[in-house]
C-alpha cells in the first residue's frame, strides 16, 4: 500500500483537479441562466483563473494548518468528515477577530468550492459588503511612492480612455486596436474575466490616446511590452468609467455619501460602463466605480 499524501499535498492535488483554465465560466453561466432566469449567484465549482487559484489556495492552506495547530488534525479524510464543523469555527473565529466582510466571504467561498459544498458553514452570518468599506484605488498608497507616473504616461492615457484590466492590457496586441468606420477608438479583448471577450470603444475625443501608440508598429507587437508593478491599473478604470458616464449621461457622478436612490443616476448610461468594463452589472458599477 502506497504511502498516504501529506495534507498540504493532497489539499494541492484536490485544487489542481479544480482547474479548469481555458473553459468559459461565462458560457457555463448563460447555459445556467437559460434555464432559470431568476439565478442570481453562480459557480461551475470549477477555478477558471490563475489569479483565483492564488487566493483560493491561500485561503484553503491557512484553513487546514489551523486544523492541523487546534484539532491535531493531519489527514485530509478527517477533516472532509468534519467539514462544516471546522469551517464554522475556523470562520466563527475570524469573524470575531473583526476581519473584514470582503475577506470572510472570500474564505468562506474558497472553503465551499474545496470541499464540493455551498452550504458549508451556512449558519455562520458574515457581514454585509458595504462600499464605503472599499478602500481599494480610493486614495494613495504605499507603492505611490515608487512609481513616476510621467515616466508612463502613454500607457497611463490608454488605460484612462479604454478602461482595461492589467491582465487585458498585459496580453494586448496591436492588431486588436483599430479605428471604426465612424472614426472611434476600438480594442477588441479576447481573454477577458470568466474567458468572456468584450469589444470596448475608447472615449470619444480621446483616439489618439490610443491609436497614437500603435502607429506605424507591427500587428502581432504587443502595445506595451511591460507593466509596471507598482501601476494602479483600477483607479485608471476607475477614471474611465467616471469619464464615460458623464459623456455619456451629461449628468454629474452620482453621489459619494449616502443611500442612492434611482434618480440619482442615469441607469441606461451605467448599463453601457458596465459593459464596457467587462462586468455586466449595474450594482457593481455604482459601488465600485462611480461613487
Amino acid at each position: 500500500m502506497g504511502k498516504r499524501p501529506s495534507l498540504i499535498k493532497a489539499a494541492l492535488d484536490r485544487l489542481d483537479g479544480l482547474m479548469a483554465i481555458g473553459e468559459s465560466r461565462f458560457a457555463a453561466k448563460v447555459v445556467a441562466h437559460r434555464q432559470d432566469p431568476s439565478l442570481w449567484s453562480f459557480s461551475t465549482g470549477r477555478i477558471h483563473s490563475y489569479v483565483t487559484r492564488d487566493i483560493y489556495q491561500q485561503h484553503v492552506l491557512a484553513f487546514l494548518n489551523w486544523c492541523r495547530a487546534e484539532e491535531g488534525l493531519r489527514e485530509l479524510p478527517l477533516i472532509d468528515a468534519r467539514a462544516n464543523e471546522l469551517a464554522t469555527g475556523y470562520l466563527s473565529m475570524r469573524l470575531a477577530q473583526g476581519q473584514s466582510a470582503y475577506t470572510l466571504q472570500a474564505v468562506r467561498s474558497a472553503l465551499r468550492l474545496f470541499f464540493g459544498t455551498r452550504e458549508l458553514a451556512a449558519e455562520v452570518r458574515l457581514p454585509l459588503r458595504r462600499r464605503e468599506a472599499i478602500t481599494h484605488s480610493r486614495g494613495p498608497a504605499i507603492r505611490d511612492a515608487d512609481f513616476q507616473p510621467a515616466n508612463w504616461a502613454s500607457l497611463i492615457g490608454f488605460l484612462q480612455v479604454t478602461g482595461l484590466r492589467r491582465s487585458e492590457i498585459t496580453v494586448l496586441r496591436v492588431r486588436d486596436v483599430h479605428l471604426t468606420i465612424e472614426g472611434r477608438a476600438e480594442v477588441t479583448v479576447h481573454t477577458g474575466k470568466g474567458g468572456r471577450p468584450r469589444t470596448v470603444l475608447a472615449r470619444p475625443g480621446q483616439e489618439e490616446a490610443v491609436m497614437g501608440v500603435i502607429r506605424n508598429r507591427l500587428a502581432d507587437e504587443r502595445v506595451f511590452a511591460r507593466i509596471p508593478s507598482h501601476l494602479d491599473v483600477h483607479a485608471s478604470r476607475r477614471a474611465f468609467a467616471q469619464g464615460l458616464y458623464q459623456d455619456l449621461s451629461g449628468r454629474p457622478l452620482p453621489p459619494a455619501a449616502g443611500r442612492l436612490r434611482r434618480a440619482d443616476y442615469d441607469l441606461a448610461s451605467v448599463r453601457i460602463v458596465s459593459g464596457m468594463l467587462g462586468h455586466d452589472r449595474a450594482d457593481v458599477v455604482l459601488r465600485h466605480y462611480l461613487r
